[in-house]
């Protein structure tokens, strides 16, 4: 059949993605290592060469690793895509000391050093020069991916991280018109350049209008017509066209998706986008790692290990060494300092494309360019041990040096999760915010969302009744939940995903009826409020007070009906009558 070895590949990669990664994290290690370790010996380099010997292999090997690709860069994107989701523009503003400062450092001492390093072993200034941009970057996908599975990812040093990796991303656009005026001999680098900035500008201007003024009713339309489905059309419709606009401009389609990720990040359906996005951008990533995994060549290594070894040391050693000293001078704690350089010493993903391009270009021969992607991609694979190493040296350097984590539902403590928004809970919230008491509102009401944050109302699009967005809304840390929502199944389903994730939390609920009330008790609410009964209850207030009875006796008469309705307060509502 004409799709077999496709779907043969696809295959090896599932077994890969659900035997090896879990492998790997029972042992307590990267998911990262897993996939690049997958990708070596599984690819063409690794049992991929005893095919031939033995044909049952090709049933347990890649065989094309190039029709991964495009996927593989899917998977770069939609990492890039969440990112931006955690951040803000006014984060994304607190950090241009670090992009444009440690960012800028960092990557220009490095290419300096490699550079002088590969001249003095005879390379031509034209290759040695490519080289050492090409090694002066880091790897967004791996380090990013490393910190979110530790949960770093927004702590001073993640950010900090990620800052300098930002920068290197800007980077990648000018290197290959570096490369490409190098293949031609002369021209004007200036005014190629300048003619990429313009482009660029103009790409990242029409993304932050549309953006602004097309995005969130996009979402709402979407969200109000076919819920979840559409709005990760209209999603994946932003993510691609925000990379294809910044890389028709000459920069990098990673950029686009981070700028989506920043303005999606700015609207009430960022937790629901998290939500649905991060079993695929986990797949897609597990296939990039193991493309990278693919092309180191075990039997290249060997053949020349001296060289190969030694020059990824002596890179690592020497990226680490730099990172630090630049992030010590731009004011970072020893700790961190040696926490963010251990992150940034291996090389990057975009080695592997520079390299490509320049001896595709004849700037570097692919004699070279094999060597070094070899040793670039043998970095790239000790990069989970080198982030444990660094973190742990600089765990007993100065303990406890992480800082505050960023986030609502992170920074938020002690708060009031109240799931459904509508009328009741509306009323519900107003009271608790007078009172000083925090709160995170849940609901599946686009308008009634948009609306109450408009009015400063910390809330956001998503079905309460799963355990993902509780897990957005700080439910570890949450000191009460009410559920006010007015459709019984969904009601009874939320009380099940809280009590499930917190055994003993409180839960108070709102009953539209006496079996209702039975329903949510059994699925584990500690108090129930009989909508209907309380309604009778007011009436029977004013009905009595009519026909003559004292007030305080219409109360008390109606404080022992309301007795009898719910119980002690002390038993189980269950056991009423």
């Amino acid at each position: 059949m004409h799709f077999e070895p496709a779907l043969k590949d696809f295959i090896v990669f599932l077994v890969a993605a659900g035997i090896a990664a879990p492998i790997f994290r029972a042992l307590k290690q990267s998911a990262v290592l897993a996939f690049l370790l997958a990708g070596v010996l599984l690819g063409p380099y690794g049992l991929g060469r005893l095919v031939e010997a033995w044909p049952l292999l090709q049933f347990i090997t890649i065989g094309d690793p190039h029709a991964a690709e495009p996927f593989a860069e899917a998977g770069v994107l939609f990492l890039l895509f969440m990112l931006g989701l955690e951040l803000s523009f006014s984060r994304l503003w607190a950090l241009r000391k670090d992009v444009f400062g440690l960012g800028a450092a960092q990557v220009l001492a490095s290419a300096v050093l490699i550079g002088a390093a590969a001249i003095a072993l005879g390379l031509s200034p034209a290759t040695a020069l490519v080289v050492a941009l090409a090694l002066a970057l880091s790897s967004t996908a791996i380090v990013m991916q490393m910190l979110i599975e530790e949960k770093q990812a927004t702590t001073v040093t993640g950010r900090t991280a990620f800052a300098v990796l930002l920068f290197q991303d800007l980077m990648v656009a000018p290197i290959l018109i570096l490369v490409g005026f190098l293949a031609l001999g002369g021209g004007d680098l200036l005014s190629s350049i300048g003619q990429a900035v313009v482009g660029g500008a103009i790409a990242i201007a029409v993304i932050g209008l549309a953006g602004r003024f097309l995005l969130r009713p996009a979402f709402q339309m979407a969200a109000a017509a076919g819920g979840r489905e559409m709005m990760l059309a209209v999603t994946l419709l932003a993510v691609i066209g925000a990379s294809v606009a910044t890389a028709s401009a000459g920069l990098s389609l990673a950029l686009g998706a981070f700028l989506a990720g920043l303005l999606m990040g700015e609207t009430e359906f960022k937790a629901q986008i998290e939500i649905d996005l991060e079993p695929f951008k986990g797949l897609l990533l597990g296939l990039f790692f193991m493309t990278v995994g693919m092309s180191i060549d075990p039997l290249a290594v060997l053949a020349q290990w001296p060289l190969i070894l030694g020059g990824a040391g002596a890179l690592i050693l020497g990226k680490i060494a730099i990172a630090y000293v630049s992030a010590r001078l731009f004011g970072h704690a020893r700790a961190r300092a040696l926490r963010v350089a251990a992150l940034l010493g291996p090389a990057g993903e975009f080695a592997f494309v520079v390299l490509g391009a320049a001896a595709v270009a004849g700037v570097v021969q692919p004699e070279m360019a094999a060597l070094v992607t070899a040793a670039a991609g043998i970095t790239m694979l000790a990069a989970p041990f080198i982030a444990r190493v660094g973190g742990y040296l600089a765990g007993q350097l100065e303990p406890g040096d992480e800082g505050v984590k960023d986030g609502v539902a992170e920074a938020a403590e002690g708060h009031v999760i109240i799931a459904g928004y509508g009328r009741v809970g509306q009323m519900l919230g107003e009271l608790l915010a007078e009172e000083n008491a925090a709160i995170i509102a849940i609901d599946t009401d686009p308008k009634r969302v948009s609306a109450c944050r408009r009015k400063g109302v910390p809330i956001f699009y998503g079905d309460a009744g799963r355990a993902e967005t509780l897990q957005k809304a700080g439910i570890e840390t949450a000191a009460q939940f009410i559920v006010t929502v007015d459709d019984p199944a969904k009601a009874e389903r939320v009380v099940k995903a809280v009590r499930a994730r917190r055994t003993h939390a409180p839960i108070t609920a709102r009953a539209m009826d006496r079996a209702h009330a039975d329903a949510l008790v059994a699925a584990g609410a500690d108090y129930v409020i009989h909508e209907a009964a309380e309604a009778a209850l007011q009436l029977a207030v004013r009905v009595l007070e009519d026909f003559g009875m004292a007030p305080e006796s219409a109360r008390a008469r109606i404080t022992r009906a309301r007795e009898e309705i719910y119980g002690d307060p002390e038993r189980d509502v269950s056991n009423e009558d």
